[in-house]
């Protein structure tokens, strides 16, 4: 996992796209974990399954990294995604951003996952006790 953008069918770690943003000249390392939580929507869910054009959604990573980069005072940017089916409390995503201060890599990494969630092609259906939907991104 040495990609600084990736969706994979494999686990994700925290730590190693953390790693991948870690540099001596950051003082600001900041990391979003999303996870499969198990109510939604008014729901209870019991798995997520993403179907992921994935050569397209990395390319739309760099994309938004390079926004990223341009608007705020960051270094690096490591996006990671899940494709396929998880359980309640699996990783979905990952996003690391580093700066040299906090501030900067806040900001950008809350803009990051905002971007993602609407423009990346990637899909999500939620798996209930009441059936499967595709759930729809709204910004």
């Amino acid at each position: 996992m040495s990609t600084p953008f990736l969706v994979s069918g494999e686990p994700l770690a925290e730590h190693a796209v953390t790693a991948l943003v870690t540099s001596p000249d950051a003082g600001g390392v900041v990391t979003f974990v999303g996870r499969v939580r198990d109510y939604a929507r008014g729901r209870t869910v019991t798995a997520l399954e993403y179907e992921a054009y994935a050569a397209m959604a990395e390319s739309v990573f760099a994309q938004i990294a390079a926004e990223a980069t341009a608007r705020f005072a960051i270094k690096q940017v490591a996006i990671h995604h899940r494709s396929g089916k998880l359980t309640i409390g699996e990783i979905a995503v990952v996003v690391a951003v580093s700066a040299a201060h906090r501030g900067p890599a806040f900001s950008a990494c809350e803009y990051i996952v905002d971007q993602l969630k609407t423009r990346a092609p990637i899909w999500k259906k939620e798996f209930g006790l009441d059936g499967a939907v595709w759930v729809e991104e709204h910004p």
